[in-house]
C-alpha cells in the first residue's frame, strides 16, 4: 500500500514540476515573441499618414503565441506588446485613446487563441482554423482602432461619416497585415507543427 502512495506522491510532484516548467516556458516564449514582434514592427512596407503601418508580419509572433498557449496568455502578451509599442512609438491624446490603441488593440490579438480551444490535438491545428483565428484577432484589433478613431480622431474625417472614415482608414493597413500574416503562416505552418510534436 505504501508503494502505491509513494508512486502517487511522486506522480503528483512530477505534475507540479511540469506545471512550473510549463509556466516558465510560456513566460520565456512570451518575452521572445514580444521582442520579435517589436523588431518586425520596424520593417515597414507602408506607413499610413496618421498612424498605423503595414509591416513584415509584426503581429505573427503574438498570434503564434496565442494559438500555442490560449486566449488569456495571448491577451496578456498582446497587451504587453501594446504597452511596449507605445513606449517605442508613443502617440497620446487621451487616456482612453491610449487604452484603445495600445493594450486593448494589441491585446485583441490574443483572440487567435480560440484556435487552441477549437483543436482537440493541440499540436495539430488545421490551417482553416488558423486562418479563422488570425482573422478574428486582427478584426478585434481593428475594432479597437476604429472606436478610437471615431471618438478621438473624427476631425480627420472632414465631411465624411467618422465611422466609415475610421473603418476605411484602419482597413487600409490592417487588411494587408492580415493577408501578409496568413501568407507567412501558410509558409511556416508545417515546420512549426513538426516542432510542436
Amino acid at each position: 500500500m505504501s508503494f502505491f502512495i509513494t508512486l502517487l506522491l511522486l506522480q503528483k510532484g512530477r505534475m507540479k514540476v511540469d506545471k512550473k516548467r510549463s509556466k516558465t516556458l510560456m513566460l520565456a516564449e512570451g518575452g521572445m515573441m514580444i521582442a520579435l514582434a517589436a523588431l518586425l514592427s520596424y520593417v515597414k512596407i507602408y506607413q499610413a499618414p496618421n498612424g498605423g503601418s503595414v509591416t513584415a508580419g509584426s503581429m505573427i509572433p503574438i498570434l503564434l503565441f496565442s494559438m500555442r498557449w490560449g486566449i488569456l496568455p495571448g491577451l496578456a502578451v498582446g497587451a504587453s506588446y501594446g504597452l511596449l509599442d507605445f513606449v517605442l512609438k508613443p502617440y497620446f491624446v487621451h487616456p482612453v485613446q491610449f487604452l484603445l490603441d495600445y493594450p486593448l488593440a494589441y491585446g485583441a490579438l490574443g483572440l487567435a487563441g480560440l484556435v487552441y480551444f477549437m483543436s482537440r490535438d493541440k499540436t495539430q491545428i488545421k490551417f482553416p482554423a488558423l486562418v479563422l483565428g488570425v482573422a478574428i484577432a486582427i478584426i478585434g484589433r481593428m475594432l479597437s482602432h476604429v472606436l478610437s478613431g471615431v471618438v478621438y480622431f473624427a476631425e480627420y474625417a472632414g465631411d465624411q461619416n467618422p465611422w466609415i472614415y475610421s473603418m476605411v482608414y484602419n482597413a487600409s493597413y490592417l487588411v494587408p497585415e492580415l493577408l501578409i500574416s496568413i501568407i507567412v503562416l501558410m509558409i511556416i505552418w508545417k515546420p512549426i507543427q513538426k516542432l510542436l510534436r
